[in-house]
């Protein structure tokens, strides 16, 4: 229902609707200098939008559209990982966007909101915040809260990251592992995903009872949450379940550095504190690889590291596989694919070697 009145020397128009709660309310909007122009901007609110409440819904902020978008869309279908990402976009939607509505977006404000991001953030940064963004955005577009797409055409640009080398070499590796303070919980991790080859949630999931002495042995069996501190998880997939060797220097050192642990069912590096996330321990490795004047490697990198240096000392592709956790000996070939290479002409050098003294 429409109704006009005359509010001193303008014109208003007023609609009543029901609202999703089936509560009666009304939409205002004066300032029309002729009846004519009040009737003629009602007609179109009703024409061009679905319903009145999508008028409305279009005055709200983008940030309020994003997290309600979330809410219905994204928490009950997408993993805990995925939806964390959302909100972190949320909150940056929040700090570059501010509280300005769907209505008032448009693609000059959005691309110098991108451009703004862009400063701080590498290009594939900014293409997932922009996409998700999108997500929501055409959605509205879908229901008629907006007419156009303030995302459409957008330019993507971003600050140019150096990444780091994916993996040390053999001197630079034995430089590594033996600097390291072994009694430190941080750098015993690095210790740790350096002589082994464990993902870092496998490191931090470690207990006495994985642990045998006398053996030498490692048994990996689960992993631990780190991200979100709900306690043990499974492993990343069942080969990643394995018993792996380890030398005397590090059965004695894993000796010390537990030595004071009474109960053997709870992780080692969170037994008396929180286990360090991975942001701090790549933070301790980025200033201990700086103070040696080695090359930036990932913790990741460690595992590539240590499965690198392995090859390159002989060690076989199937036998490192099965160390690494890998769920078969393709993941390990396609990983390791350079190493492999340049071990392969090795071995042709020394073929020929032997051909030529026949």
């Amino acid at each position: 229902m429409v109704s006009y009145r005359k509010r001193g020397e303008s014109w208003q128009y007023e609609i009543s609707y029901k609202d999703l709660d089936g509560k009666y309310k009304k939409l205002r909007k004066s300032g029309f200098h002729f009846k004519s122009d009040a009737e003629l901007a009602a007609s179109q609110i009703k024409s061009t939008y679905i319903d009145v409440r999508s008028f409305r819904d279009g005055n709200i902020s983008l940030a309020a559209y994003f997290e309600k978008w979330i809410k219905l869309y994204k928490e009950k279908s997408v993993s805990a990982v995925t939806l964390v990402k959302y909100y972190n976009t949320l909150s940056h939607i929040q700090n570059l966007f501010g509280n300005i509505t769907l209505h008032d977006l448009n693609r000059i404000f959005y691309q110098e909101k991108i451009n703004e991001f862009a400063q701080t953030h590498a290009p594939r940064t900014v293409a997932t915040f922009h996409k998700q963004i999108r997500a929501a955005v055409l959605d509205a577009l879908d229901e008629k809260i907006i007419l156009s797409d303030p995302t459409r055409k957008v330019v993507i640009t971003g600050r140019k990251v150096a990444h780091p080398q994916q993996a040390l070499n053999y001197n630079d590796w034995r430089t590594l592992v033996n600097s390291l303070d072994t009694s430190n919980k941080q750098q015993m991790i690095i210790y740790l995903a350096a002589v082994t080859g464990l993902r870092f949630a496998e490191v931090v999931g470690l207990t006495l009872k994985s642990i045998d002495f006398d053996q030498s042995t490692i048994t990996v069996s689960q992993t631990w949450d780190y991200k979100y501190h709900t306690g043990f998880k499974p492993t990343k997939n069942k080969s990643s379940i394995r018993t792996i060797p380890i030398d005397s220097r590090t059965t004695q050192r894993l000796k010390a550095f537990t030595s004071c642990l009474q109960d053997a069912s709870k992780p080692i590096f969170a037994a008396e504190s929180p286990a360090p996330v991975s942001a701090e321990i790549n933070k301790t490795l980025t200033g201990i690889l700086k103070l040696l004047g080695l090359p930036r490697i990932t913790f990741h990198g460690l595992r590539h590291t240590h499965a690198s240096v392995l090859l390159y000392q002989g060690v076989s592709v199937l036998s490192v596989s099965k160390r690494l956790g890998h769920a078969n000996i393709t993941t390990t070939q396609s990983t390791y694919l350079h190493v492999i290479k340049e071990l392969e002409q090795l071995d042709n050098d020394k073929i020929i070697s032997v051909l030529n003294n026949l």
